[in-house]
């Protein structure tokens, strides 16, 4: 079974765009997931700016990796990294604590997490 980091069942993060490394829907990882796309945010425009400044485009799509490009709204599993690196800059995106697998508790701890949280983590965007 698919864990979250609340210990229960991996929810979908979101289907429209499709996201998660499997393009499934799902934060989940495996072998060659090297950018660990563990954690289901809501994109906002502070998080895409900082993400496109630090040399990460996540607003153009990019069809060759089945990659709509994002806006401000969008839910998308990211990587676990570049979701620490905007906390450390102040600029993390909204989690949704139920759609984001449980390994990410290796690189971030929970509480980061928890105060990020969505309002609403259990909805899920289709």
């Amino acid at each position: 079974m698919r864990t979250n980091v609340l210990l229960k069942p991996l929810t979908c993060c979101c289907r429209k765009p499709m996201t998660g490394f499997y393009r499934d829907g799902y934060c989940r990882t495996g072998p060659g997931d090297v950018g660990q796309h563990t954690v289901c945010i809501e994109a906002t425009e502070e998080f895409l700016n900082f993400s496109y400044l630090s040399g990460n485009d996540l607003s153009t799509p990019a069809p060759q990796w089945d990659f709509p490009g994002l806006k401000p709204g969008d839910r998308w599993c990211l990587c676990v990294t570049r979701w620490k690196e905007a906390l450390d800059a102040g600029c993390a995106p909204p989690v949704c604590l139920s759609g984001t697998h449980e390994s990410a508790l290796e690189w971030v701890d929970l509480e980061d997490l928890k105060a990020h949280a969505l309002d609403d983590p259990g909805e899920v965007m289709e």
